[in-house]
C-alpha cells in the first residue's frame, strides 16, 4: 500500500514540476526584492508577503487538486495550499494591524509547511531520487518558524532579512526539487517484482 501511495505521490509531484518551479522562482524573487529594498515599510512587506503566500498557496492547492483522480492522498498538497491561502488573505485584509500577528503567522505557516513538506518527502522517498530536497526544505521551514517564535524581532530590517533568506533558501530548494521530479517524469523508475 505504501509503495502504491509513494508511486502515485511521486507521479503527482512529477506532473506538477512546473508549479514547483514557479513556486521556487516566486520565493527567490520575493527574497531578492526584499534584500534589494530593505528600507521598505512593514506595510509594504506585509502586502508583498500576503501576495506571495496567496500565490504559493494557490499553486500548491492546484497541484494537489489536479492529482485528485490519481492519488488518494492529494489532500496533503491541498492542505499546504489552503494554509498558504489563509495566511495570504489574512495578511492582505489586515496589513496595518497585523505586524506582530504577521510574525506569528509566518512562523506557524513555516512550521506547518515544513511538516507537510517532510511528510511529502517521506512518502515519495522510495519512488524518486532526490526526495531529500523536499525533506530538507521542510526542515529549513521548521527551523525558520522556530527561530521566529523563539526570538521575535521587532526591528523591521532584521525581520525582512530573515524572511528574505528563508524565501531564497526555500525557493532554491523548490527549484532543485522541480528539476529532480521533472527528470523522474521523463524517466520513471522501473518497477521490480
Amino acid at each position: 500500500m505504501e509503495g502504491l501511495f509513494s508511486a502515485r505521490f511521486a507521479d503527482l509531484l512529477s506532473r506538477s514540476w512546473k508549479f514547483l518551479l514557479l513556486r521556487g522562482i516566486a520565493a527567490i524573487a520575493f527574497g531578492v526584492l526584499t534584500w534589494m529594498r530593505p528600507g521598505i515599510s512593514v506595510l509594504a512587506l506585509m502586502v508583498v508577503f500576503g501576495f506571495y503566500a496567496l500565490v504559493d498557496g494557490v499553486m500548491a492547492a492546484w497541484s494537489g487538486f489536479k492529482g485528485r483522480k490519481t492519488n488518494e492522498h492529494w489532500s496533503v498538497l491541498v492542505l499546504l495550499g489552503v494554509v498558504g491561502i489563509l495566511v495570504g488573505v489574512t495578511t492582505l485584509m489586515m496589513p496595518l494591524h497585523t505586524a506582530w500577528v504577521l510574525l506569528l503567522l509566518i512562523a506557524v505557516w513555516a512550521i506547518v509547511r515544513g511538516v507537510l513538506e517532510i511528510t511529502a518527502g517521506i512518502y515519495a522517498r522510495k519512488e524518486i531520487e532526490g526526495e531529500w530536497v523536499l525533506i530538507l526544505a521542510g526542515i529549513v521551514s521548521i527551523l525558520f518558524g522556530g527561530v521566529l517564535l523563539a526570538h521575535p524581532v521587532s526591528g523591521g530590517v532584521l525581520m525582512l532579512w530573515m524572511i528574505a533568506a528563508y524565501a531564497v533558501v526555500a525557493g532554491v530548494l523548490l527549484v532543485l526539487l522541480a528539476f529532480r521530479v521533472r527528470r523522474f517524469a521523463k524517466h520513471p523508475p522501473v518497477a521490480t517484482a
